[in-house]
């Protein structure tokens, strides 16, 4: 697995699939190579099926939620 993914970096599939859990968005797998919201962003379909899979399980493992209240 690639150092990129083993970390929760900034706009890595798993950064992105926990934070779209936590402000409460629906899950669509995509991320940022650059850091989140920098560069292109890469939509599930040019996505590696561990990509998506590290972007599915950070959402379906996000526990906390963005309190809006």
């Amino acid at each position: 697995m690639d150092d990129c993914f083993r970390v929760n970096k900034h706009g890595s599939p798993a950064d992105r699939g926990g934070a779209d859990r936590y402000y409460g968005r629906p899950c669509q797998p995509h991320w940022y190579p650059a850091g989140t919201y920098k560069g292109q962003r890469i939509p599930e379909q040019e996505m590696t099926a561990q990509q998506v899979e590290e972007y599915t399980n950070a959402w379906q493992q996000e526990e906390d939620r963005k309190d809006w209240g």
